[in-house]
């Protein structure tokens, strides 16, 4: 697969099917220079309930989607594309799995091979606290995770190369450390 620019110069973003802050997580991403969306099937459903369209989200990233059996455009973390991997927002499905070392989704993939390659992930977690409460296509709900949830994100604190955040401000302080970290700048226009 081409690619364009230098070496580890692009960011890796994954879409889960989590509708947590997904809006105010794809308002930092556009602001990131150099971003790619990975989007799991979940996450392409969950888009589109937000009405958040891929034909919209294309005019800024280049999109790959979980088509493939093997996760083929995992490979391009072996072509050294990509100095971050972020997931955000993460549903606890994929903390479990990221947490457990399973990768049967592109998000999950994305974010083992990295590890394995030694780039530094960003996970914006969904279920952090004994109570969350948050924006649902219908309006704002609360949830109350279970303790394996919470148990999942913790054990996914302990990943190596790994970064979990629970907020929207976490996430940006998260991104401007790692902008920081590369030597790269937030994007200061749309263009």
């Amino acid at each position: 697969m081409a690619h364009d620019g230098e070496p580890r110069s692009r960011f890796a973003w994954c879409v889960t099917g989590s509708g947590h802050f997904l809006d105010e997580a794809l308002a930092l991403a556009a602001r990131l220079p150099k971003v790619d969306l990975f989007v799991s099937a979940a996450g392409e459903e969950v888009l589109e309930i937000y009405r958040l369209h891929l034909d919209d989200l294309k005019l800024r990233f280049r999109i790959f989607r979980d088509k493939t059996a093997s996760g083929v455009p995992v490979g391009m973390l072996y072509e050294d594309i990509y100095h971050t991997v972020v997931v955000a927002p993460a549903t606890s499905n994929t903390v479990a799995k990221c947490a457990y070392g399973i990768s049967d989704s592109l998000p999950t993939n994305m974010f083992a091979q990295a590890g394995k390659r030694g780039i530094p992930g960003i996970v914006f977690a969904c279920d952090t606290e004994p109570v969350v409460v948050t924006r649902s296509p219908h309006g704002w709900v609360t949830l109350q995770p279970r303790g394996i949830e919470l148990d999942n994100v913790e054990r996914l604190r302990k990943i190596d190369f790994c970064r979990v955040v629970a907020s929207p401000a976490e996430l940006e302080a998260a991104l401007d450390a790692r902008l920081k970290e590369v030597s790269l700048a937030w994007n200061t226009s749309s263009s």
